[in-house]
């Protein structure tokens, strides 16, 4: 019989990932710090499946200044799609309406 690992006896790295709002958003900003980030690269490398909501609420409740450009990326089955790049720039957002 197969018993699936219960939070409590999970591996120490499963037990440290935290997929909260408020979690995502921080390892969101980090890898902004760090240069521009694409919707693929945020759901494959920092585990946010919708980054466009967490890019919206920086924006609008940190007001952090984060700008989108289209590019063309290949996902990892090799499949052409046009995604969101995101680049946090200096200053305040002034955008729309919340």
């Amino acid at each position: 019989m197969d018993k699936k690992k219960s939070p409590t006896n999970a591996s120490p790295k499963q037990q440290q990932h935290n997929n909260s709002s408020d979690a995502q958003r921080q390892r969101l900003l980090n890898s902004l710090k760090k240069g521009p980030v694409t919707t693929l690269q945020a759901r494959s490398e920092l585990d946010i499946l919708c980054p466009a909501t967490r890019i919206y609420e920086l924006r609008h409740d940190s007001r952090l200044n984060i700008i989108m450009h289209w590019v063309t990326q290949y996902t990892e089955q090799g499949h052409k799609h046009r995604v969101g790049e995101y680049v946090l720039m200096p200053g305040v957002f002034k955008g729309g309406v919340k």
